[in-house]
């Protein structure tokens, strides 16, 4: 065989191997993600969800899930992905827990998603384009598509959600929030809204509010942050809480969702209040 022979051989050799390749996207439906960018989750007893989420990242090549006390089937289900890195520690608050579970990353670049989220297809793409141009000021601010029991809902303070969860932990990481934790921000910071979003499984089962309230405004009462009203101020927040997200965030619009909404929100503002008037007497 001469070389003219073994090039054309080398060539079409080639030719097979990258048709094989898009093949074998094509059918697995995977795309592979710039290297940079990790994925990073905490979780407790978040087995009824976290399998949706690990499917949607199977296209990164590290994902850090940092669990904090899972009774159920939560350890199990990550550590049968390739791809994710299991830590198991103390939960330390919200802020703090997720800017220790970002230590653990390999890489710089960070996307945080919660245990009962999943990105899409369009903004996976977006990261993968949007990344290798971005500076370590720049964050991507991503639409979170929140859904209740089957559908999508788009009122009582739960539409138009658009939260930062891609940014590079050289320049930026979780404040110290025990809940509603945020990215900190600097006078340096670029936010920049990304294509695609995020899709949260939020309520999946009622019980799941009664829980919510329940842990939340312990944590949010133990803050050392809450101001201390006496009862009677106490129960005229937790109705403007209720008439905010019926009446003025159109929650009357999500049909019982809403209402249920409303109701947990007037929850969460009463016990938070009330534990921490009880904690100080």
């Amino acid at each position: 065989m001469n070389n003219v022979q073994k090039r054309l051989t080398g060539d079409i050799v080639a030719i097979k191997a990258d048709i094989l390749t898009s093949d074998a996207h094509f059918l697995t439906g995977q795309t592979y993600m710039p290297a940079g960018v990790s994925v990073v989750i905490i979780t407790r007893n978040a087995a009824s969800t976290l399998r949706r989420t690990l499917d949607a990242v199977q296209c990164f090549n590290d994902v850090v899930v940092y669990d904090n006390g899972s009774r159920d089937d939560t350890t199990r289900i990550a550590s049968s992905y390739p791809n994710v890195s299991l830590h198991e520690g103390e939960f330390l608050g919200f802020g703090p827990t997720k800017r220790f579970a970002v230590s653990l990353a390999k890489h710089d670049w960070i996307l945080s998603l919660d245990a009962d989220e999943a990105p899409s297809q369009p903004l996976i793409d977006s990261i993968s384009t949007w990344v290798p141009h971005a500076s370590a000021n720049d964050l991507g601010e991503i639409r979170r598509e929140n859904w209740m029991m089957g559908r999508p809902v788009r009122h009582s303070g739960w539409g138009n959600d658009w939260l930062i969860r891609l940014f590079n932990r050289r320049s930026h990481n979780f404040n110290e929030a025990m809940v509603h934790e945020s990215i900190a921000l600097t006078s340096a910071s670029r936010p920049q809204r990304l294509t695609g979003t995020i899709e949260h499984a939020a309520v999946t089962d009622l019980s799941q509010f009664l829980e919510k309230v329940n842990r939340y405004s312990s944590l949010r009462a133990d803050s050392g942050k809450l101001k201390t009203y006496p009862v009677p101020v106490i129960f005229l927040k937790a109705i403007f809480a209720f008439l905010r997200t019926y009446l003025f965030q159109n929650g009357w619009l999500d049909g019982w969702r809403g209402l249920v909404i409303a109701v947990s929100n007037a929850n969460g503002v009463f016990w938070k209040y009330m534990k921490k008037h009880l904690n100080t007497d």
